[in-house]
This record gives structure tokens, C-alpha cells and sequence, in this order.
């Protein structure tokens, strides 16, 4: 059964981040959706958790989380993810994504998103793994595509398809961040359009947008500028291939007024909509070309 027959499409979000939470609480901007980092959140009680239950009554919501280190050889953090799942029942969110990535190995958080060796030896691990946590959670998950400035010499797969082979042996859906494609094909050399080729369109469940920077000898994924031209291109490139995908615009660093951010949202709506002219969509995501 294909992805979006679970996955709604919300349309054009953008992160929630405290700096924009009171012109949030006091003008209910117009934006589809917010995605939350679920890690913000999961201690009990507080300012957070009060915002984040006023903001989900008024809007669709997403979790997504950066400490789920799925491809560590350390054991899951079951503790961790028992606190995910009663949040998760507190708040009902549309769905709950973390990262294709290791954060950190014998009991160290490293606190950055880190990459994998492509290997087979790697996707059966990171298979029983995802397993493992949407066994728990009781329900699937989006793995993410990060960004990197390093590559393992003995990866014997391409890096999109080995996110393509978790997503179908895992049975998780694919949060493919646009931003991170574009850096690491410009980083290391690959061809972003091969990589979107090789992903299965069923499991495209959402997408990120951000800005990087360039450092002269390599892009870094930074989060502090608007969107790039050649990411949007490549958005557009996704889009015809995945059809109408739930779309968000990432902003971490230099975080300008929430405006900035919601216009560059906006901005996504503009380039799907012109990218996917003459097709049919509904709310739930499902759609054909006519």
C-alpha cells in the first residue's frame, strides 16, 4: 500500500522555533503546518509544553527528533524512546521523523547528525533497528537524509540507494531534505538527479527546504539563509517526480522575523503549484496527473 495511503499532505510549513513563539500566540499566523523538535519538549510541565499544546489546537503538527542515533552501534535508548511515545500520545502528531544517521557511541552524545558507511553490513543494521523503534512507538517513522563533508571509503552503496533499501526493508517513510541532497552531491561529487531517481516515490512523505553556505571548498548545511536557487530547482525536480509532498522550510541560525520565514514557505507553495500544474490533489496527499 503506498505511503500516502498513511501520511496526510498538510501543505507548506515551517519549523517552530521559540524565538517566533509570541507572535505565534498572538496572531495565529496563516501557515499550513509547524514542525516541532521533539526534544524540546519532552520534559514534563513548562512553558514549552503549554505552548506546543496551544499551537497543536490550532494546527496540524509534526515531530521530529535528533537523538534517535539509529545507526549507533550503542543499544537504542529505550528510556529516551518511552518518553517519545507518551509525548507522541499526548499530542498526536500527523507523523514522527528522526534522522538516517549515528549522534554518538558509547554512551557519548556527539549532538551532531553524523554519517553512515553504506555497506550492506549497515542496512541490516539499521533495518532491525528501525524495526525495532516503530515496534515500540507503534507506529512507523520518516528517516531523513543528513548532510556530510566526508565520505566512508569502504561504502559500496550509493547514498540514495541505501535510503531507498532501508525505507522498503524497514517499512519507514522517507523525509528527503532537498537542502542536504543538493550539499552532498555538490560535496562529494554525485548526481543529485540519480540519487531523487533512485528513491521509491510511495515513500516520500516529506520534504525539507533550507539554506546552506558556502564555505569556498565545500557547502556547508547551515540553516541561515533563505533557500537557494539550485535547491529550488532541485525541489522542483522532486516534485515531478513525487507529486505533492509536505513541504517545510527550515530555519535554525540568524533566524530572521517569523514573516521571512513564512514568505520563503509561501515560496514552496508558488513552485509546487506551478511545477504541478494540471495535476489533481487532495488533502490526504493522493494525486495523479490528468
Amino acid at each position: 500500500m503506498p505511503m500516502n495511503a498513511f501520511v496526510p499532505f498538510l501543505g507548506y510549513g515551517i519549523g517552530l522555533r521559540p524565538k517566533h513563539y509570541p507572535e505565534i500566540l498572538d496572531q495565529w499566523p496563516h501557515v499550513d503546518w509547524f514542525e516541532a523538535i521533539t526534544e524540546n519538549f519532552l520534559v514534563a510541565g513548562g512553558r514549552p509544553r503549554r505552548v506546543i499544546r496551544e499551537i497543536r489546537a490550532r494546527y496540524p503538527l509534526v515531530l521530529h527528533g535528533v537523538s534517535l542515533s539509529v545507526g549507533s552501534s550503542d543499544p537504542l535508548d529505550f528510556d529516551y524512546l518511552a518518553r517519545v511515545r507518551d509525548f507522541v500520545r499526548e499530542l498526536e502528531p500527523a507523523w514522527v521523523s528522526d534522522h538516517l544517521c549515528w549522534t554518538g557511541v558509547g554512551g557519548i552524545n556527539l549532538h551532531d547528525l553524523l554519517p553512515l558507511p553504506f555497506t550492506e553490513e549497515t542496512l541490516r543494521h539499521v533495518v532491525e533497528r528501525v524495526q525495532a523503534v516503530q515496534d515500540f512507538l507503534g507506529r512507523r517513522i520518516l528517516l531523513e537524509n543528513v548532510s556530510s563533508y566526508l565520505e566512508f571509503a569502504h561504502s559500496t552503496i550509493p547514498e540514495g540507494e541505501f535510503l531507498a533499501a532501508v525505507a522498503k526493508r524497514a517499512d519507514c517513510a522517507i523525509l528527503l531534505d532537498v537542502n542536504n541532497l543538493y550539499v552532498n552531491a555538490q560535496n562529494h561529487g554525485f548526481d543529485a538527479l540519480a540519487y531523487l531517481d533512485a528513491l521509491p516515490p510511495e515513500r516520500i512523505a516529506q520534504i525539507h527546504l533550507a539554506g546552506y553556505a558556502d564555505r569556498g571548498t565545500f557547502l556547508h548545511d547551515t540553516h541561515d539563509h533563505p533557500v537557494w536557487p539550485p535547491v529550488w530547482n532541485l525541489y522542483r525536480e522532486a516534485v515531478r517526480r513525487f507529486g505533492p509532498v509536505s513541504t517545510l522550510v527550515e530555519w535554525d541560525a540568524q533566524l530572521p522575523p517569523l514573516a521571512t520565514v513564512l514568505a520563503e514557505a509561501e515560496r514552496a507553495r508558488q513552485v509546487a503549484e506551478e511545477t504541478l500544474h494540471g495535476w489533481s490533489f487532495t488533502a490526504a496527499g493522493t494525486g495523479a496527473p490528468q
